[in-house]
């Protein structure tokens, strides 16, 4: 792990999506963050000492889901299945499958494994899965103000962890995507899928893979935008916790109320000409029951408990 000093930033921003803004000012206690999202490797031990089975391994309770057809309640996780053509880019179903079988053994299906994946980032991991591993481990999941603090690395405002280009002298900092999303990944950074966790440069506090390779939980009820700056210096707020779980209920699925969390980060399938989410300032809500073969994780150890 690595030691983050505290201290105030600007958190979010105001020119991209409207749930990253406004702008507003943020301070944080010092703690620690792991260095890299949690790898297979590390995640195989947790589950042979703890017997844990994670939420895309388990057939979903039909109690839980009364709508649903019983032939779709099965164990599975959704894996991205590019098309072979130009598709819809509002259909997310035209990318996404929900494969029955696909866990963090097998990302890809029964058919696929992780042999030699073992410093890949875990993936398929449902965010009671990440919270089980961190709780074992003597860790936290971080908070979306900590996550966002440590990726940028103390460049503040900076457009990328990085700085402000997104491919400086023209090398990939980041796992992300090349090509048009979702049918041509021309993988010009080396990568079609997941990347070993240290394959593309640490931010300057030394952390890898903030941005790219895979979306990663945080402990936040996710919030359709960001609270208004503070007037006064003095009201900036300290350790902010997100939203309100009812607040982070999908208005456009308004049957369902299943809790989203705020994802950092953005992933391997981050692209230009749709999810320019490979920045510090960038977020996105996932329902807490979901898996995918692009979302991982990575704890913190905070210096003086939170409230």
């Amino acid at each position: 792990m690595i030691r983050i000093i505290g201290g105030t930033f600007r958190m979010g921003s105001d020119r991209h999506y409207p749930e990253e803004a406004p702008v507003h000012r943020v301070t944080v206690d010092g703690f620690w963050i792991d260095r890299t999202p949690v790898t297979n490797r590390q995640f195989r031990d947790f589950v042979r000492a703890t017997g844990h089975v994670t939420v895309a391994e388990k057939r979903p309770d039909p109690k839980d889901y009364p709508d649903a057809l019983p032939h779709m309640l099965y164990a599975g996780s959704l894996v991205f299945s590019p098309p072979d053509r130009p598709v819809d880019l509002r259909d997310w179903s035209q990318w996404w499958t929900l494969l029955k079988g696909a866990d963090w053994r097998h990302p890809y299906g029964p058919g696929s494994n992780i042999n030699g994946l073992d410093n890949h980032p875990v993936v398929h991991v449902a965010y009671a899965d990440a919270e089980a591993y961190a709780r074992w481990a003597g860790k936290s999941l971080p908070t979306e103000a900590e996550w966002e603090y440590a990726a940028r690395g103390g460049l503040d405002g900076a457009e990328f962890a990085w700085g402000d280009e997104l491919t400086p002298g023209g090398r990939h900092m980041a796992n992300t995507w090349q090509g048009a999303f979702p049918f041509q990944n021309l993988a010009q950074d080396g990568f079609a899928r997941t990347s070993p966790v240290t394959a593309f440069p640490p931010n300057a506090y030394g952390l890898h893979d903030m941005i790219g390779n895979v979306w990663e939980w945080t402990s936040d009820f996710y919030a359709p935008k960001h609270p208004a700056d503070a007037v006064k210096a003095c009201c900036i707020p300290e350790n902010p916790r997100g939203g309100r779980e009812g607040d982070s209920y999908d208005p456009c699925q308004p049957q369902s109320r299943i809790p989203r969390r705020a994802l950092k980060g953005g992933s391997h399938l981050c692209a230009p000409n749709y999810c320019r989410r490979y920045r510090p300032a960038a977020r996105h809500p996932q329902p807490v029951d979901t898996s995918t073969s692009h979302v991982g994780f990575r704890c913190v150890v905070r210096e003086r408990s939170t409230p």
